[in-house]
C-alpha cells in the first residue's frame, strides 16, 4: 500500500463549507426580501417586470411615478436592497458602483379564504392572495474596452 491519505471527517468538511459561504456572502450582491404583501402576485409581477434588469437609479424613478399600487412597496424594497449593498461594500461609493437589479422574483404567499353570500342561499369563495418578493442588487459587470490603435 502506497501513501494513504488521511480521511477528513464529513463534519469538518461541512463546517469549512459553511464558513466559506459566510465569507463569500460578506461581499457581492445584496438581497432584500418582502414577505406577505397583501396584493395578488399577478399585480406585483406587472410592476416587477418593469424594473427587472434596469439600473437602480432608473428603476427608482420608474417606481416613484408608477400609478399601480405595488410600486410604492417595491420602491421601499429597492431602497432597502441598496442600503444592504452599501453595508456590505463600505469601501465603494454608491455613485461609482453602477448598481442594477440582478434578479427580482415574485412568488405566491398564503391565501386567506373567505365566503361571500351568493343568490339562492349559496356562498362563493373569495381568495385574498398575498405574495413574497425577493430582490437582488449587484454591480454591473465591467466590460473591458479594447482600444484599437490605428496604424499611422
Amino acid at each position: 500500500m502506497a501513501t494513504e491519505e488521511k480521511k477528513v471527517k464529513r463534519s469538518v468538511l461541512k463546517r469549512e463549507k459553511i464558513k466559506a459561504a459566510k465569507e463569500a456572502a460578506k461581499t457581492g450582491p445584496a438581497v432584500a426580501y418582502l414577505n406577505d404583501v397583501p396584493t395578488s402576485p399577478r399585480k406585483m409581477r406587472l410592476v416587477a417586470d418593469l424594473i427587472r434588469g434596469q439600473r437602480v437609479s432608473y428603476a427608482l424613478s420608474l417606481l416613484k411615478y408608477e400609478a399601480k399600487h405595488p410600486a410604492a412597496r417595491l420602491e421601499k424594497l429597492l431602497l432597502s436592497a441598496i442600503n444592504n449593498w452599501e453595508s456590505k461594500n463600505q469601501d465603494v461609493k454608491l455613485e461609482e458602483a453602477n448598481l442594477f437589479i440582478k434578479e427580482i422574483s415574485v412568488g405566491g404567499g398564503s391565501i386567506l379564504k373567505r365566503l361571500r353570500p351568493a343568490p339562492q342561499g349559496r356562498a362563493h369563495r373569495v381568495r385574498k392572495r398575498s405574495n413574497h418578493v425577493t430582490l437582488v442588487v449587484d454591480r454591473m459587470p465591467v466590460t473591458e474596452t479594447t482600444e484599437v490603435k490605428s496604424a499611422e
